[in-house]
């Protein structure tokens, strides 16, 4: 992209793990230049977590790549008086300060939002935290597992046989991140502000206003949420359907579309059965419904059905795994998956996703690689004004 929103926005990513170098992703994507400050000890835990136990070795880990292109690191020691000294300085010159520490860890540093006012006063500050800044579990660890069992993302998730069940990738801190980097942007879009911005993303709540008719279904029409395995609670047929060689989601939301799909599958009497006529005797029929539907899917393939479906005008779609559906050209030649050749601390050329969107036709992505612990730490001194002896004097301190 030609000209980036968020060009010449600095943020520091003091983040670890997911929900916050996820939210510092997005803002990296946009064109801010993310700064990511790390403990001289190991850094980000991402370093070492994922499936590739070689580069966990080399601190290059597979879910810090996935988070972390396009941003550079450094390594400063807090409890260093020096340290803290460089992370002010830094503070000074930089629009947005992100942290996924618990509650009150910063303020204890001497570093908390208020602290770091006097060195910005137009500071946008975001606190990302398991249950939010206050509350009677604002202290307590939470880890993406453990806010799905609590929001009652679990408890919907699966069948009526298997559930709870955790959604099988990390939903809740994903969440949490996104909603970081939204609430950031919108206050960058504040030319006006007087003074900073005091952001508390919970991801227990981040996670509870995604779950939409789920919570508005006991809020409002006073019907809890029950697992439905692959069913979908307001229409039927709208779910996954076994076929001659797999599944295929078939989404009859609408009664055009129902009475779409009777035609397809060769059976048009099922229009006027009384069982599936109309939209409520079809919920009570579901189970009815799916037998009879998934004899007739018998007789085609997936593939066969979806063309079929489709052209009749009803949302259908087969049920990949994660390798076909990057292999497909809707993703694949779409751009969202970026590469880096030969990246330094891993040895060789990754892939990685990019974001869900395009601007001006262009897909967002960043110049730079995900970066290896600190690589960035005397180039960033230096544009804070650390001449060679100084910052060589706080590395034998132990401040960097």
């Amino acid at each position: 992209m030609n000209h980036k929103p968020l060009r010449g926005i600095r943020v520091l990513d003091l983040t670890n793990v997911l929900a916050g170098p996820f939210a510092c992703h997005q803002l990296a994507h946009m064109g801010a230049d993310v700064i990511k400050v790390e403990t001289p000890k190991g850094g980000d835990l991402a370093r070492q977590l994922g499936a590739d136990a070689e580069l966990n070795a080399k601190h290059m880990g597979v879910s810090f790549l996935a988070q972390n292109p396009g941003k550079r690191s450094i390594t400063i020691n807090f409890k260093h008086p020096k340290g803290k000294e460089a992370f002010r300085k830094l503070v000074k010159k930089a629009h947005v300060v992100v942290e996924n520490f618990r509650p009150g860890v910063m303020d204890r540093l001497g570093l908390g939002y208020k602290a770091l006012l006097e060195d910005n006063a137009r500071l946008i500050y975001c606190a990302i935290s398991g249950f939010g800044q206050d509350g009677p579990l604002r202290d307590l660890p939470a880890y993406d597992q453990i806010i799905q069992g609590m929001s009652g993302v679990m408890s919907i998730t699966g069948s009526p046989e298997s559930a709870p069940l955790r959604v099988g990738y990390p939903v809740a801190d994903t969440i949490g991140g996104i909603t970081a980097a939204f609430a950031v942007a919108a206050a960058l879009a504040d030319k006006e502000r007087a003074g900073g911005y005091f952001i508390d993303v919970s991801m227990l709540e981040a996670s509870m206003a995604t779950m939409g008719w789920a919570v508005s279904n006991h809020l409002i029409a006073g019907k809890d949420p029950m697992p439905m395995g692959n069913d979908n609670v307001t229409a039927s047929p709208s779910g996954a359907f076994r076929t001659k060689d797999g599944l295929i989601n078939i989404a009859a939301n609408k009664q055009e579309q129902w009475e779409e799909v009777a035609k397809a599958v060769g059976h048009p009497e099922w229009i006027s059965d009384a069982r599936f006529a109309e939209r409520q005797s079809r919920l009570a029929n579901r189970d009815e419904l799916k037998a009879l539907l998934e004899g007739a899917l018998a007789a085609k393939t997936t593939d066969a059905w979806w063309t079929l479906l489709n052209a009749a005008g009803v949302p259908a779609g087969p049920v990949y795994t994660v390798p076909q559906a990057l292999a497909h050209p809707q993703i694949r030649d779409r751009g969202m998956v970026g590469g880096f050749e030969k990246v330094p601390g891993v040895g060789r050329d990754i892939r990685l996703v990019r974001t869900g969107f395009k601007m001006n036709g262009e897909a967002p992505s960043v110049d730079k690689p995900p970066p290896q612990l600190g690589e960035h730490t005397r180039e960033i001194l230096e544009e804070l004004g650390y001449d060679s002896g100084a910052i060589q004097e706080m590395r034998e301190a132990g401040a960097i």
